[in-house]
């Protein structure tokens, strides 16, 4: 079993700053891609940003973060983070951790695996 745990969310004024962390746990062989989504009240799931936990490590981002938002990982930790600069009341919503691609030491099977998710609130 793999889980994905989030952290770092909260409360913070319009202008300021979070940083969010996902952990994946648990019998994992391999992950090829980790990231980021957000759900608002009343709106769909949307891609917030995503990085490769192999080579390079290419991310790509939603329009809407692109310039204030930088996700990195530690492929060691099989954690990745999630820097949120320049926050405005739009970037409210729980954010999701995902890793759609996740093979386990058990299986040759790929899972797609969804964290809990993380509350952040802007505050205007």
């Amino acid at each position: 079993q793999v889980q994905l745990v989030e952290s770092g969310g909260g409360l913070v004024q319009a202008g300021g700053s979070l940083r969010l962390s996902c952990v994946a746990s648990g019998s994992i062989f391999s992950i090829n891609v980790m990231g980021w989504y957000r759900q608002a009240p009343g709106k769909q799931r949307e891609l917030v940003a995503s990085i490769a936990m192999v080579g390079s490590g290419s991310t790509n981002y939603g329009d809407s973060v692109k310039g204030r938002f930088t996700i990195s990982r530690d492929i060691a930790k099989n954690t990745v983070y999630l820097q949120m600069n320049s926050l405005n009341p739009g970037d409210t919503a729980v954010y999701y951790c995902h890793a759609p691609a996740v093979r386990t030491t058990a299986s040759l099977t790929y899972f797609d695996i969804w964290g809990q998710g993380t509350l952040v609130t802007v505050s205007s």
